[in-house]
């Protein structure tokens, strides 16, 4: 899952950042509304996670732009504003979701991955394909009943690429999704990435290259 991290506070966005990649997301964090906007018009975000009160450009006009320009991606208000004037307000500026700070980490992680559930086409909170199965939420994987041991990185590739059902993903296309904006775009760590989770997923071999093009996951003969 790709997240912009929307906060003017600065120990809290180093904290999301830290936390949500610990989670496997590939997370960039901007500090006031211009540079939040500068982000969401080169990158493909799943989600935003947006404080109202941000400096420049105010949180709700950037929660506007998201609206208008974007609307496959999904927005989760941030704000200490607890008023349930301000919550309905914040709701019908076009925001999916609205947690009050102070919150529980493990619960915005939960909200996190129920939005992205929301996303067009609709996704299963456990995803299968043949006999690999994953849970986003509780961070596993198994394949034939066996726990899978992944890094972080190998499990959003390997998420992306269930998500995909059989569609060929573009080493681009995983790099936009799994790594974050200071990713050398030349980096041959898709590569790796890939090598060593098809390695871990064993045989018979799933995952395949299509020359030229990218990665797919087929179902077991």
């Amino acid at each position: 899952m790709r997240v912009l991290v929307a906060e003017d506070e600065e120990f809290l966005a180093d904290a999301l950042r830290s936390g949500l990649r610990r989670e496997g997301m590939a997370v960039d964090v901007a500090q006031d509304g211009d540079t939040a906007l500068e982000h969401i018009a080169v990158n493909d975000y799943d989600v935003v996670v947006l404080d109202r009160d941000l400096p420049g450009v105010h949180g709700d006009d950037v929660c506007r732009n998201v609206v208008a320009d974007h609307p496959e991606c999904r927005i989760l208000m941030l704000t200490a504003a607890d008023r349930l004037a301000d919550k309905v307000a914040g709701l019908r500026l076009g925001s999916d979701d609205y947690l009050v700070k102070p919150f529980d980490f493990p619960e915005l992680v939960a909200r996190l991955h129920a939005l992205q559930r929301r996303s067009a086409p609709a996704q299963p909170p456990v995803l299968t394909r043949g006999d690999i199965r994953l849970d986003p939420a509780r961070r596993s994987a198994e394949r034939g009943g066996l726990p899978l041991s992944l890094t972080p990185k190998e499990f959003t590739v390997l998420e992306l690429l269930m998500r995909a059902d059989g569609a060929v993903l573009s080493a681009e296309q995983l790099l936009e999704k799994a790594w974050d904006a200071n990713a050398d775009p030349f980096t041959n760590a898709v590569r790796i990435t890939v090598s060593t989770l098809r390695r871990k997923l064993g045989d018979p071999p799933v995952l395949h290259t299509a020359t030229g093009v990218g990665y797919y996951l087929a179902t077991a003969a």
